[in-house]
């Protein structure tokens, strides 16, 4: 009977609790050696709690504070954190897996049953929670980057068309076109490279994240024709395009990204773009040969051959929305990033300037991790700051792991 005590009072403690829904109830296997060694921090006893404190005073709280919350910027909080993840980071720092650094000569002469007390005390510790929770002003929220483009595109659509399919001869429709083309396109307008006053100024105040964003959005809308005249000879058009479809592929649809499709294309424009390549108000080396080789009325069998070609969309994926990105990482780190597995993290609340900054020592091999460079891998540094935001945001919830006697 004495040996349920303990068991009952814990289990009475967590029932007594407030019903938020923030704290769990959860067992784990027998302490030991092994496979288990992680596990140790998550049966410290009050005891082993206390010497924790007197490790973490003297070895941690100058940077992390005593409360494990941090108000450095790229330091993590580690209040709350769970207790077999905490623990194994440290005998990853203690190793020196993580490169020679100031937690690295933190840890690198604390024995090992203080680092198992120091992790088993910081877990005992409330979270921190986000400014949307404890009332602080929060971080204005990041906008996914297709939602971005859209918005950003609004100023465009006067002259090329809601999604980029242009009404007006003379304007380019910009349907159909590789991002990396379109961003290209407009960095030369900023540059000066391209000759136009009135596209310089629009475009003079476009960051490189909202190029990228209204690329995207463009080359992820349902593509079609120019609703422009294409007066000319299509037969004849069709004829003199087959020198284009080297660089331009067959039908005006380019499987190049340096290079523009064009199918779909305003007559007009293509016209006018080709007498710039002609006379040299458009500096490109690799057009300039082409455009001198066909006179006007060739030019406008092309135009009108190209105009009447089917666009097509570009091989660009559609990113992911935020809760799409966050339930693939709630599988292993609970609901929010609350996790209930003493090996696995928690993120809810943690800072975001940490969170960016782990997941990119992910991705480039600081930290070793095929499962985290996995989900990681090709993910933009926009996205990674909308997750880390993300999870910033998320109310921290405690945890509370219960010893259950063996049968």
């Amino acid at each position: 009977m004495k040996r349920r005590v303990p068991v009952l009072l814990l289990i009475a403690l967590v029932a007594s609790l407030p019903d938020t829904g923030y704290s769990q109830v959860r067992t784990t296997p027998a302490a030991g050696s092994g496979s288990n060694a992680d596990l140790r921090p998550a049966y410290a006893t009050p005891q082993d709690i206390a010497e924790g404190k007197r490790v973490a005073e003297a070895s941690c709280a100058s940077c992390h504070g005593l409360s494990g919350i941090s108000t450095t910027k790229g330091l993590p909080h580690i209040a709350g954190q769970r207790p077999g993840y905490f623990y194994v980071e440290l005998l990853a720092y203690q190793a020196g897996a993580r490169g020679n650094n100031a937690m690295s000569n933190a840890v690198k002469l604390i024995k090992d049953d203080a680092l198992v007390n120091a992790a088993a005390y910081y877990a005992s510790l409330e979270p921190a929670q986000s400014t949307a929770i404890t009332g602080a002003k929060p971080a204005p929220a990041k906008s996914d980057p297709l939602s971005a483009g859209k918005a950003a595109a609004a100023g465009c659509a006067g002259c090329h068309g809601d999604t980029g399919i242009t009404k007006i001869p003379g304007m380019p429709s910009l349907i159909g076109l590789d991002p990396k083309y379109f961003a290209a396109a407009v960095n030369a307008y900023k540059s000066g490279q391209r000759k136009h006053d009135m596209m310089k100024t629009l475009v003079s105040a476009l960051s490189d994240a909202d190029v990228n964003n209204i690329a995207l959005f463009y080359a992820l809308q349902k593509p079609g024709k120019a609703q422009t005249p294409s007066p000319g000879n299509q037969a004849a058009g069709k004829a003199a395009a087959a020198t284009c479809a080297g660089c331009h592929g067959e039908g005006g649809v380019s499987s190049n990204a340096a290079t523009p499709s064009l199918a779909g294309q305003d007559a007009q424009y293509f016209a006018d773009a080709m007498r710039a390549y002609k006379d040299g108000s458009r500096a490109e080396p690799s057009m300039k040969g082409p455009a001198a080789s066909v006179d006007d009325n060739a030019v406008k069998n092309l135009a009108a051959y190209y105009a009447n070609q089917q666009p097509k969309q570009p091989s660009v994926k559609k990113p992911l929305t935020i809760a799409e990105l966050a339930q693939r990482c709630d599988r292993c780190h609970g609901v929010n990033g609350n996790s209930t597995d003493p090996r696995s993290p928690a993120l809810a609340a943690q800072r975001a300037d940490y969170l960016e900054q782990a997941m990119r020592a992910y991705q480039k091999g600081g930290r070793k991790s095929k499962a985290m460079a996995a989900m990681l891998d090709a993910l933009p540094d926009a996205e990674i700051e909308r997750l880390a935001a993300h999870y910033a945001s998320q109310r921290a919830r405690s945890v509370v792991y219960v010893i259950l006697p063996p049968k």
